[in-house]
């Protein structure tokens, strides 16, 4: 077995915690691996002025993490599952997913207890079109802006009174021990999470058996179920990592349970549909979901989004 693994990252605070969680995890599994991290700035993390559909989505912070390793770098990378495409270029694969943190949306401010709590025309702060469709869809009266930047950014922007309030992802701020920030999480019935929000994946090259041995140590089968189902429902649409698209899974027994949303960019319509299955199928009810989607029209209103991108 390799005694030396290199893991491919990027730079920003919440991914150096992502790499160094896994690099911690596969040391204690296996004594006497040596894990190194090399860290780099992707043109996602660069380009902090553009909303990220508009430069090609956020498969921007894991192309240039895949370039690294075809170069022969890195043997793997570490990525927040939302942010991976849901096709992998040739050649790379999942092989791992770690146990899912907590999928919710966390509602920061610094003056407002919770989202009802928002006046009318308060300023709430967002990257993502999925969040900005389903909370625009009840409280329409809200100022809902684009809001780019890691973690520490998006803060400092709050702080600095550019937003009345923001809405994260709740495992970003728990992982790097911003519990306290969080007013409250806003549970999946008000804004159903992103395809795999708070899971972590590890990408590695598809014929390398001796890592996939290193690394599947890690893989955490329930988590890996309900990310095949939603990952699934989003392959079904079509679907980009920045689209309005939510879809959550959960297992109860031998039996997954998935709900799936497809929203206008506005909230003024906003198409669901749920359903249940083997977990030893979890694609198929992904599937079945993403039809039921589509049957009510959900094509035409991800073909307006995608108008509007310069590509999925």
């Amino acid at each position: 077995m390799k005694t030396t693994l290199r893991i491919a990252t990027r730079k920003s605070p919440l991914a150096m915690w992502q790499a160094e969680f896994v690099k911690a995890s596969l040391e204690k599994a296996h004594p006497g691996l040596e894990v190194i991290l090399l860290p780099m700035s992707t043109k996602g993390d660069k380009i902090l002025d553009v909303p990220l559909a508009k430069i090609g989505g956020k498969g921007l912070f894991t192309k240039e993490l895949e370039d690294r390793m075809m170069d022969g770098d890195a043997d793997i990378a570490v990525h927040s599952m939302k942010d991976v495409p849901m096709e992998l270029p040739e050649g790379f694969a999942l092989g791992a997913i770690l146990e899912r943190h907590s999928p919710t949306d966390a509602f920061v401010s610094n003056n407002f207890k919770r989202f009802e709590d928002l006046p009318k025309g308060a300023t709430l702060g967002t990257s993502s079109l999925r969040r900005k469709a389903q909370l625009m869809a009840i409280r329409p009266d809200l100022n809902v802006i684009d809001l780019r930047g890691n973690v520490g950014t998006r803060l400092g922007k709050l702080d600095a009174g550019e937003y009345d309030a923001i809405v994260l992802a709740t495992s970003g701020l728990q992982r790097l021990g911003l519990d306290e920030r969080i007013q409250h999480e806003i549970s999946a019935d008000t804004c159903l999470p992103a395809v795999t929000q708070g899971t972590l994946g590890i990408e590695f090259f598809e014929k390398d058996l001796e890592t996939l041995e290193i690394i599947r140590v890690l893989n955490h089968e329930p988590s890996e179920i309900r990310a095949k189902a939603e990952r699934a429902m989003n392959h079904r649409l079509e679907g980009g990592c920045q689209v309005p698209i939510g879809v959550f899974a959960e297992l109860e027994d031998d039996t997954i349970h998935l709900r799936g949303l497809v929203a206008e960019l506005d909230g003024s319509k906003i198409l669901t549909a749920s359903g249940s299955g083997s977990i030893n199928e979890p694609e198929k009810l992904g599937i079945e979901v993403g039809e039921a989607l589509l049957k009510q029209g959900a094509s035409e209103i991800l073909d307006r989004v995608y108008a509007n991108q310069p590509g999925k």
